[in-house]
């Protein structure tokens, strides 16, 4: 190892998670060696938003998922991510058939076709 790291190297990160209603982004600096779970620690996230837990909700760095015991680096940013309210596929089916409702022409061509394997490749 080199020595800057036995005499106390920081590593400067971000910590952040958001919220419908608010958004949490701490600028911290911790000892080189620290993982995830440290820094968020460090950031005092835990103690802003007592419902986080990062134990079961899933982190990452820069949008990649990444463990608890992942070390850090500099520059980092570590993103603690809330669980989905709704189902993506649900919602979308839900967004469908409120465009088929309203009449509009772009909700209406998925009622065309159906078995005939016409131009969108989208048979039965």
């Amino acid at each position: 190892m080199p020595a800057m790291a036995e005499t106390g190297a920081l590593v400067r990160l971000s910590v952040c998670y958001a919220r419908p209603d608010a958004v949490f982004l701490e600028d911290v600096e911790v000892p080189a060696g620290t993982t995830i779970i440290g820094a968020i620690q460090a950031s005092g996230l835990i103690t802003a938003y007592p419902e986080v837990d990062p134990t079961t909700l899933r982190v990452g760095v820069y949008g990649k998922l990444k463990a608890l015991d992942t070390v850090v680096r500099d520059g980092d940013r570590v993103e603690v991510y809330r669980v989905l309210t709704a189902d993506p596929k649900t919602a979308r089916r839900k967004r469908v058939q409120t465009t088929r409702k309203s009449g509009v022409r772009e909700g209406q061509k998925w009622l065309r076709g159906g078995g005939s394997g016409g131009e969108g490749g989208q048979g039965a």
